[in-house]
């Protein structure tokens, strides 16, 4: 095998791949990235047991040749060294094979040797149907996962609740996740010839979220046996699904609201951003709401050692119960209002120790779901 390739590329795609490789294998060959070169690209792959990249270079980058393939071949190389090695070169990169897999890089005057492994023992990826699949806008797909993901439960306690659940259902996809304390729900009108509900680890969406940062087009999703898989032009992204069932979180939405507010969402995001200075202390950094003379909203909190903030906020409409007082986590306000797009939200309470709900004002495809905590007035 034996090719050369432009030095910002192969970076690139390394430091992509690199992402999926479990460093501490006892296992060399899985620690490494494999490499195939074919006549008219080059393919880089990177897998653990939960999660497959592969990186696909094409010959040419918008009409600017990045890639010459002098001859086809595959290698597989320690992730760690080409990762670090490549960072440090300076331009164009020359890699030679030979039928030992014994790699030599080079990269201007300086030569580097290391010894790879034969790619047919390094793992097959997962085989599937790729005419079936559903399409998305990589822009869309994007805001659905930057609007859900950061909901998901941190702790492995409940292992279903660290990943989102995508629902695909009569033309359909609902993404929701929720850590049982706050949810974040997304609709999109979709064609889909896929019915079903899967489990997406949280982790792996969020690396899906850098891989495809800064791409247009599509994204095609194809779902075979325990994984889904994410492809673009240049990449595939393989995810293992999360086995268990789902809980019904549809049930904690609400038939009725005793009061309703409309707020500027930036203005709101702003204040709660500042009351949480204060609200380090408490365990749920209590951050508390008040509606004042059916017009305002108070929004404030205190520190034993450092002192109190409030401040009010008018309010655009409001319908329902005007006497109300709830307190609820600031961080997990300000995560919430902060993937919502729209200039004013709804924000609807069923009472002191019952869930809010904010919804963009202009439509509900997006619905977030916040408890409250124990307050400290």
């Amino acid at each position: 095998m034996e090719f050369i390739i432009d030095h910002e590329c192969f970076n690139k795609a390394i430091s992509d791949v690199t992402k999926a490789v479990s460093l501490k294998t006892p296992f060399p060959i899985l620690a490494g990235i494999k490499i195939i070169a074919y006549d008219h690209c080059l393919v880089l792959v990177g897998s653990n047991s939960d999660m497959i990249i592969e990186r696909v270079i094409p010959l040419t980058i918008d009409e600017v040749k990045v890639l010459e393939i002098y001859q086809p071949g595959s290698v597989v190389i320690s992730a760690k060294f080409l990762n670090g090695l490549v960072k440090k070169l300076p331009n164009k990169i020359h890699i030679n094979v030979n039928e030992k897999q014994f790699v030599t890089i080079q990269s201007g005057e300086i030569v580097t040797n290391l010894n790879g492994f034969y790619s047919e023992e390094y793992p097959s990826l997962p085989l599937f149907d790729e005419t079936d699949y559903i399409e998305i806008p990589s822009v869309v797909l994007m805001e659905i996962i930057e609007q859900t993901v950061f909901a998901v439960a941190k702790s492995e306690s409940r292992p279903v609740l660290t990943g989102v659940n995508m629902i695909f259902k009569e033309n359909q996809l609902t993404c929701v996740a929720t850590n049982s304390q706050r949810l974040a729900l997304r609709k999109y009108v979709i064609e889909s010839s896929i019915n079903g509900s899967f489990t997406v680890p949280g982790t792996s969406l969020s690396e899906l979220m850098k891989l495809i940062n800064n791409e247009s087009g599509v994204i095609q999703l194809f779902v075979i046996d325990n994984y889904m898989i994410f492809k673009s032009t240049t990449t595939l992204l393989y995810t293992r699904l999360i086995a268990g069932t789902y809980p019904n979180v549809f049930e904690l939405l609400p038939n009725h609201s005793k009061t309703i507010i409309t707020l500027n969402r930036k203005q709101l995001l702003k204040g709660i951003d500042r009351a949480c200075l204060f609200a380090n202390e408490w365990k749920n950094n209590n951050v508390n709401l008040e509606i004042i003379d059916g017009s305002k909203i108070k929004i404030s909190s205190n520190s034993s050692e450092i002192g109190k903030i409030e401040e009010t906020q008018p309010i655009k409409a409001i319908n329902g119960d005007r006497d109300l007082r709830i307190s609820l986590d600031g961080s997990f306000l300000m995560d919430a209002l902060k993937v919502i797009k729209d200039e004013e939200i709804k924000v609807s309470f069923g009472g002191t120790m019952r869930p809010i709900f904010i919804e963009p004002v202009d439509h509900s495809s997006s619905l977030h779901l916040i408890s409250p905590v124990r307050s400290y007035y």
